[in-house]
């Protein structure tokens, strides 16, 4: 059996104010706010529900507020990421059932906005395909061995943050089943394991010690960033097929947008992968292309 690693104590300069604040890490919802805006970009000038589409973006942060806290919490009593000062355990006074609670409460949240945004637009079908998925991330999370412990985990957040939540918001936008989906489901899906994967080799000992099964604990850390890269590229290509579609092929717009591309994944692969390097890309590739849409 593993023992757990023996908590990390915070520095007493770190006092609770700030601890809030650099446990929340605002630029982390990026991956949940980025496929809202992902549907608003593959819609084009398609009508769609854009107060709908809103809310539904604001509830999957809320999920992932959620996950994000019962993550620290199932981290926390396994013994990994005893280093991380921004633990929202730490912010808890270290106490894991406080903060699971957050957790919880902000998960409820999170899935009574859903589904309130599910009946009022009278699609309540899209159930189908959400619950499952909503399951599988607290399972993330959950019971003694999470799947965010085995070979499985990185799967996981790619199912739950591409056909999950790029393709529920999707339909709830109301927009047709399409190609559409399929790419968008692909892109953000893959989004969502390079941000993983970036976060993990700084932890690899630690988690290897808690006996967390991740990527980077299997294949090391140069395989791990390397991955990172290529699933930044997966994420940015099938982007790419639908926009320059959509902005006239090969129009000034359509290579614009495929210019964007082509430096937002030069970025990426020029640097050491990590999640502020993956995101603050990723976003400037969607804004900028919206921006290049709407001119």
């Amino acid at each position: 059996m593993v023992k757990p690693l023996p908590p990390v104590q915070a520095p007493e300069t770190l006092d609770s104010a700030a601890s809030w604040r650099q446990a929340l890490n605002p630029a982390v919802y990026l991956v949940s706010v980025l496929p809202g805006l992902g549907v608003l970009l593959l819609a084009g000038g398609q009508p769609i529900w854009l107060g709908g589409l809103a809310a539904g973006t604001f509830a999957v942060v809320l999920l992932q507020h959620g996950i994000n806290l019962l993550n620290d919490v199932s981290d926390w009593r396994l013994g990994a990421d005893g280093e991380k000062y921004d633990s929202w355990v730490r912010v808890h006074g270290q106490s894991t059932r406080i903060a699971a609670l957050h957790g919880f409460v902000s998960l409820a949240a999170g899935a009574a906005t859903g589904l309130g945004l599910l009946i009022l637009g009278e699609r309540l079908w899209i159930l189908a395909v959400a619950a499952p998925l909503v399951v599988l991330g607290y399972l993330y999370n959950a019971g003694s061995r999470p799947l965010s412990y085995t070979h499985l985990g990185e799967w996981v957040t790619g199912l739950c943050y591409g056909p999950g939540v790029f393709g529920c918001l999707y339909l709830l936008a109301g927009l047709p089943f399409t190609a559409d989906i399929l790419w968008g489901s692909l892109s953000f899906g893959a989004l969502a394991m390079a941000l993983l994967l970036s976060h993990q080799p700084p932890q690899i000992e630690t988690d290897r010690q808690a006996g967390k099964r991740s990527f980077a604990v299997r294949y090391g850390a140069q395989r791990t960033e390397q991955t990172a890269r290529i699933l930044y590229l997966i994420f940015a290509l099938p982007l790419v097929v639908p926009l320059t579609q959509r902005l006239g092929g090969l129009s000034e717009t359509g290579w614009i947008a495929a210019v964007l591309v082509a430096l937002s994944t030069a970025l990426v692969w020029s640097t050491v992968p990590r999640p502020p390097r993956i995101l603050i890309p990723a976003a400037g590739l969607i804004l900028g292309t919206l921006a290049v849409s709407w001119v």
